[in-house]
């Protein structure tokens, strides 16, 4: 994350969280709740996204032309529908800011687990938890809680917390 919007980082290597506030090289800690706990993550792709009613297209596009080069055919679907519903909330989140700021798509995996995480700058006074299931709007943690093996929020940073949700490959 340069400050430019639509961004790329994909590759191999150890997972890099980048951008204002974040060193590189740095990874979440187990307990920040963040998912990517000190692994070595071989697949690693990282997409900027402009805080537009787009982004979500975007992210979701982004995601199933990566997931195919990685060879997880078999989950795209399912991980598709995690991201469209993971960056709806960063985006929701980041539209009540005074200032709409940009969100993050973050896709990490190895030859067993895929994490996907979305990115946002509210960080203060954030709170998620599982609504009504006849509620309008607010269901979609009730989608990531039923198709992934866990998924949790953390802040990671001074400047992002990231919702993440972890899909066996």
């Amino acid at each position: 994350m340069n400050g430019s919007t639509g961004a790329v980082s994909t590759g191999r290597g150890g997972a890099r969280l980048t951008g204002p506030g974040l060193s590189r090289g740095a990874v979440a800690e187990p307990s920040s709740g963040a998912g990517t706990a000190s692994i070595d993550w071989p697949l690693v792709s990282q997409l900027d996204l402009g805080p537009l009613p787009t982004a979500i297209g975007c992210g979701r596009a982004h995601a199933r032309q990566v997931l195919i080069e990685w060879g997880f055919s078999r989950v795209v679907d399912d991980a598709v529908l995690l991201v469209s519903e993971l960056l709806t909330n960063a985006l929701n989140a980041s539209m009540t800011l005074m200032t709409p700021t940009p969100i993050v798509l973050r896709l990490l995996a190895s030859d067993r687990q895929l994490i996907i995480e979305a990115w946002d700058t509210w960080v203060e006074g954030f709170e998620l938890k599982r609504r009504a299931s006849d509620a309008e709007h607010g269901r979609g943690l009730q989608v990531v809680d039923a198709l992934s093996q866990r998924w949790g929020v953390g802040r990671i940073s001074e400047e992002y917390k990231a919702v993440w949700c972890e899909v066996g490959v």
